[in-house]
């Protein structure tokens, strides 16, 4: 991924809005703030130029964005001339955030704030370190809520939605409008408490050329081999069969080689994620449910009440189910669809393949890169501006049902240790807050596409800047937000779980042992794992491994585990319009 790109910012006038109840209970502090910020503090015109010069636009008006600094500056008086250290990842809004609103945060409340960005498996190891050895280093994590597992069982994560009223009920933001983040059911455990605070999101979706698809010689040719239209894939039959066609039959388009699937395969921590990112979810391994399957979710561990109970079939889960052997046998037979270079790069490199023009669709595909393929001058970006591709629905796979959930969705979330000194917690806190603040979240959006906040998907500069991302507000703006989800909360302790899946997916790529081995050992390695966190961590929630039975015994039963399906159903495409439907 390029560190450094970003989109290019929308500007646009504010128009007036009528104060919410929040806002008139901050109106009391605007004459105050004014004279604040006059009388050698800091200065007015430093809280007026970060609005009107880079916190645009708003959902607010400029009247709220200034009453939303003022109390920030307030709030922060008791910690001004603090330094605290926060750390995340690199992507482009984590980029924005430290080398922009970490600026405008010390300028506005005294605090400053060192934000270290490194790699994602980095931020973990950072995170479980500091657990472990009870030694502050970080005052808050930009980690992913696919920890939420770990965080509600451990004792050692700060449960927000208590923080907000107790200890840190001072220092919260009183139009923080909690409610207003669409990512809450990702950081909220079964206790009903909120471990973390959505800072951004991205999903993995369907990403293809519309202007390919569109063409009549190719649909006429594709409808010719195949018998049905070339279009949107509603499932992996289709979406092989478009493969296919745009790599075996089609090959060269402009001048240029052309294939019609794109992956990555390098061994490197990012070759687990590809496949714990709800890849088996796609494929149809999990139980119905929101935002994961209950009581199996798609690492394919069975939890009973709050604790798990196993991974492998013969204890009820279905990590080495027929529906999750299908799973990993399509992702790797596609690469005879892809590019060569395909088997040795990471997800960030691939991100940069569909910028070049050469691939046809991916089947999972991380918005995340949007900001990378919006640049003016791309092989697959009009001359206007406007995108030659979409995103839409991900084709699912045979074991899919209605009610399950239908692909993964990042969702960076500030996190906070108990083992942070309160008074550097609650500076962190006012910065976390500050991050995702009605004030600047939206303009934060427009540059690294990761939208957190209804208000902002729902504003009319989102309506303008629409036709330039290829669906991504159409996808927030339906119900499929809540369908693409992150792991949930039968994981106990990813920081242990997760790198099991890197070392059985290499193996899997050698070839060297059937998948079917493969998998049989990663959910016995599973199993194991779980019931040595069990013994290490115990708790009322801690894994306690279910007896062994027969794999015949679980596959009879409802739900998942399921017994062996047809895996090659008839192919269903839908036109790009039907498609967006499917997602309300």
């Amino acid at each position: 991924m390029d560190e450094t790109s970003a989109s290019a910012m929308l500007s646009k006038r504010r128009q007036g809005q009528s104060l919410s109840t929040p806002f008139k209970a901050l109106l009391s502090l605007f004459a105050l703030g004014c004279m604040v910020f006059a009388s050698g503090g800091v200065p007015a015109k430093t809280a007026q130029e970060w609005v009107e010069t880079e916190f645009t636009p708003s959902t607010l008006s400029r009247e709220q964005q200034l009453l939303e600094m003022q109390w920030f500056h307030k709030a922060s008086e008791p910690f001004r001339g603090m330094t605290i250290y926060v750390v995340s990842e690199p992507i482009d809004t984590h980029w924005y955030e430290a080398d922009t609103l970490a600026k405008a945060f010390e300028d506005i409340t005294g605090i400053r704030v060192v934000h270290e960005i490194t790699g994602e498996d980095d931020v973990v190891r950072k995170l479980l370190a500091q657990i472990e050895t009870q030694h502050n280093i970080y005052d808050g994590f930009i980690s992913d809520s696919d920890l939420i597992g770990g965080h509600f069982r451990s004792g050692a994560v700060v449960a927000l939605s208590d923080y907000m009223q107790g200890e840190g009920k001072d220092v919260t933001l009183p139009t923080l409008d909690i409610e207003d983040f669409f990512g809450l059911s990702f950081t909220t455990g079964p206790d009903g408490k909120v471990y973390q605070l959505p800072d951004q999101q991205f999903p993995s979706v369907y990403w293809y050329r519309h202007d390919w698809f569109s063409r009549k010689d190719l649909k006429d040719r594709f409808r010719k081999l195949y018998g049905y239209e070339l279009g949107v894939p509603m499932n992996w039959s289709a979406y092989e069969d478009i493969a296919e066609f745009f790599t075996v039959h089609v090959r060269e388009l402009d001048g240029h080689h052309v294939w019609g699937h794109m992956d990555y395969g390098k061994t490197d921590p990012s070759l687990g994620w590809r496949i714990s990112d709800a890849w088996l979810a796609m494929a149809g391994m999990g139980d119905k449910g929101l935002p994961n399957g209950l009581p199996v979710d798609d690492w394919g561990i069975r939890v009973e009440d709050c604790r798990p109970v196993g991974a492998s079939v013969q204890r009820g889960g279905a990590l080495d189910s027929p529906a999750a052997i299908y799973g990993i046998r399509k992702f790797l037979d596609w690469f005879r669809l892809a590019p060569p270079e395909a088997l040795n790069v990471t997800d960030k490199v691939m991100g940069e393949w569909v910028g070049s023009g050469l691939i046809a669709q991916q089947a999972f595909w991380y918005t995340a890169y949007l900001a990378q393929i919006t640049q003016p001058g791309l092989p697959v970006v009009n001359a206007d501006g406007t995108p030659k591709w979409r995103i839409a629905p991900s084709p699912l796979g045979a074991y899919w049902r209605e009610g399950m959930k239908s692909g993964y969705q990042d969702a960076g979330s500030w996190t906070f240790l108990k083992n942070t000194p309160e008074k550097r917690r609650k500076a962190a806190w006012l910065y976390a807050q500050f991050t995702v603040s009605k004030t600047v979240s939206l303009k934060k959006t427009m540059v690294g596409l990761t939208p957190i906040r209804l208000s902002d998907i729902n504003s009319q500069a989102m309506t303008e800047r629409a036709p330039y991302l290829g669906g991504l507000v159409e996808f927030y703006r339906s119900n499929a937000r809540y369908y693409w989800t992150p792991t949930g909360t039968n994981v106990p302790n990813y920081p242990k779980l997760s790198p099991l899946w890197w070392k059985y997916m290499t193996q899997a790529f050698k070839g060297t042992q059937p998948v079917e081995e493969v998998m049989h050992d990663l959910a016995q390695a599973m199993d194991e794992e779980l019931a040595a966190i069990g013994r290490e961590e115990p708790g009322p929630c801690a894994p306690r491994l279910n007896p062994q039975s027969s794999r015949e015994y679980w596959l009879n039963q409802p739900g998942s585990p399921k017994p062996k399906l047809n895996e090659r159903p008839p192919g269903k495409t839908l036109s790009y319009e039907e498609a967006l439907k499917a997602w309300h």
